[in-house]
């Protein structure tokens, strides 16, 4: 594969995970009831929250709008001394290890909403399986040489 191809594969799953966020997290911050979505409080019972607002604003930013920056940050190779003091991955540019850190916030999340829950959903299988593929696609050689510092 080359890896513009693969790179845009990467962009691809971002974008989905990122504008699939914003929307769910908007909708519970719209409405932390979670009535708008058919989400009773009861739900909520054997977690740390009494609406959906906390984890509406999680989502929201956390898995909706810092994958869509990554994106930008990826797309135009955006050099961050910031950033770069939590890049794991020395010999990497840091939008590239973000990525990595995105699909890791991705499982944590869900891991958390299922113990929350105590439930597990279709949705929970597909996006434990979602950032499993953004994992693999990130770590493709021609992923990996074209982010290479």
């Amino acid at each position: 594969m080359k890896p513009s191809t693969t790179r845009n594969l990467l962009i691809f799953l971002l974008a989905f995970l990122g504008v699939g966020a914003l929307f769910g997290g908007g909708v519970l911050i719209i409405s932390p009831s979670g009535e708008l979505i058919g989400m009773p409080l009861s739900m909520l019972d054997a977690s740390p929250f009494r609406d959906f607002l906390i984890p509406g604003i999680l989502l929201f930013v956390v898995l909706g709008i810092c994958p869509l920056a990554l994106i930008f940050a990826l797309l135009k190779k955006v050099e961050s001394p910031f950033a770069e003091q939590f890049n794991l991955f020395t010999d990497m540019r840091w939008p590239w290890s973000f990525s990595i850190y995105q699909a890791f916030a991705l499982i944590i999340w869900i891991q958390l909403e299922m113990v929350f829950l105590h439930a597990v959903h279709w949705l929970h299988t597909f996006y434990m399986f979602y950032a499993v593929a953004m994992l693999v696609v990130a770590l493709l050689p021609p992923v990996r040489n074209y982010y290479k510092k």
